[in-house]
């Protein structure tokens, strides 16, 4: 998936490059102007820290991700921004795109709601990095206070059910077989009192007789 999120920047920086060629030849080597660059990314750094910080992290307590997208929203941002400023040549561009076509990327699955935000996390950087001349920044504002308040609300639905997970250490192993589902979700509602929904089998370890599982309650 990561491999896809890359392969797609460097794809638009490609197309990008080629439709400014003849504009970039005309008006000469085009200057880095440091005043755009400073509000561009206080932008881009305060919606990726709302997002990242204060939206997923308070929610979903996950250090790792957090990292994550914070510095592949920066690092998107810096990449998409300073190569828009330079006078490449197409066959540099696409030979970057056939760099990382070739490269393999070894990750674990991300769950859905995961995923969403790590898409989420690159296209605020390609917003704020690429769109719109300098000096509209209160569109690129707009933008982002949308984007934050999209995710923010629903993620506030998803959780107004009170649905919740939790992963659980369970060592009956004769119940984890999918005829014996719901012998399994009576069980877990009985020792546990929760009002168990779903159980997801995550990992089986028949050396100890005991399973991983997630529940939805």
């Amino acid at each position: 998936m990561i491999r896809f999120v890359l392969l797609t920047i460097f794809f638009i920086l490609g197309s990008t490059t080629l439709f400014a060629q003849t504009e970039i030849a005309e008006v000469g080597v085009n200057s880095l102007n440091y005043n755009d660059f400073g509000v561009r990314f206080l932008i881009n750094v305060v919606t990726i820290f709302i997002l990242a910080r204060i939206i997923y992290f308070s929610r979903h307590r996950n250090t790792d991700f957090l990292f994550t997208l914070m510095l592949f929203n920066v690092v998107n941002f810096l990449i998409c921004l300073l190569l828009s400023q330079a006078t490449l040549e197409v066959g540099f561009a696409f030979g970057l795109f056939a760099i990382f076509s070739i490269m393999r990327y070894r990750t674990v699955t991300l769950p859905v709601k995961e995923m969403g935000y790590l898409f989420l996390s690159v296209a605020t950087g390609l917003i704020n990095a690429l769109a719109l001349p300098s000096g509209e920044y209160w569109i690129l504002i707009i933008a982002n206070v949308f984007i934050l308040l999209l995710t923010f609300i629903l993620e506030k639905v998803t959780l107004s059910g009170n649905n919740k997970t939790k992963d659980i250490i369970y060592e009956r192993i004769d119940l984890i077989k999918p005829e014996k589902r719901e012998e399994m979700i009576a069980d877990l509602r009985e020792r546990t009192g929760l009002d168990v929904q779903t159980v997801e089998i995550l990992n089986i370890n028949f050396l100890k007789d005991i399973a991983e599982i997630k529940i939805r309650y």
